[in-house]
């Protein structure tokens, strides 16, 4: 983002910084991820000034990199050259993630298993921050029906997904991952940290969360940690429209995510 203070030696292109947990870092490779970060949370194609005001790199030198993710496949033009987004080999590299994963590998069975059992969408996903990420996802038998592509990202705090993986943390660390004064998607979504916190109090006690329309208006969530390492890293969730849920086939889903629970421990005793 853009510096406020003088530049220095070590803000030259190339130079190593100090910081981050790791040590040093290379600002250009930095200023790469960040503008990949950018192109991929914001779908479309946009112009040299949308992305210069967003990142603050000079105008210059951001021209130079864009022009040379282009050339390596990272960032695709338009045909007037002036408008910019993600590139294919974005989705390439994004592919091999999946495919390499050993949790996703894992737990296909169990996804499969409990898309059958409930005909409901079923999600996997990881918690990366203060966000959850989609993994995986099998898509409902009905033709009312949500829909979430793989490698989306929502917040933590509105999902049963991110709800349920938050409640396998502390308070304390709760409190270090997200913001006092959380954004909401709807009208349902917790906008207090303290009313979340007091969320994830009870979904610890009953051991699945519930995302009562606070991500989408009409679609109601349950989601269950995968307990293979503590905190959770990985859940699983069972969307379904609020038109279609009554207590029973709540019930039948309640049930349903446990015993994939039990088939995903088992399923990723290795990891």
């Amino acid at each position: 983002m853009a510096q406020s203070n003088p530049r220095t030696a070590a803000d030259a292109p190339g130079t190593p910084d100090a910081g981050g947990a790791g040590g040093a870092q290379v600002k250009s490779a930095v200023r790469t991820v960040e503008l990949l970060e950018y192109f991929a949370g914001r779908p479309g194609m946009h112009s040299l000034a949308e992305v210069q005001q967003a990142v603050g790199y000079p105008k210059s030198s951001l021209y130079m990199l864009l022009r040379t993710l282009v050339e390596l496949g990272w960032v695709e033009t338009d045909p007037t050259g002036t408008r910019y987004g993600i590139g294919v080999r974005a989705l390439l590299v994004g592919t091999s993630y999946i495919d390499g994963d050993e949790v996703v590998a894992a737990a296909r069975a169990a996804l499969d298993r409990l898309a059958d059992d409930t005909t409901e969408t079923i999600h996997l996903a990881r918690l990366d921050g203060a966000d959850v990420i989609y993994l995986a996802t099998r898509q409902s038998q009905h033709y009312l029906r949500p829909f979430t592509r793989v490698g989306r990202r929502l917040p933590a705090h509105s999902t049963s997904l991110g709800k349920a993986l938050l409640a396998t943390h502390t308070d304390d660390q709760v409190r270090a991952l997200l913001p006092q004064r959380l954004e909401p998607l709807t009208e349902h979504t917790h906008t207090d940290l303290d009313a979340l916190l007091a969320d994830l109090h009870e979904i610890r006690e009953r051991g699945y969360s519930i995302d009562a329309e606070e991500n989408t208006v009409g679609l109601r969530c349950f989601g269950i940690a995968i307990p293979y390492r503590t905190p959770a890293r990985d859940a699983v969730s069972c969307s379904v429209p609020v038109a279609r849920l009554t207590p029973g086939r709540e019930q039948m889903i309640r049930d349903a995510l446990f015993a994939a629970r039990d088939r995903l421990t088992t399923a990723t005793r290795h990891l």
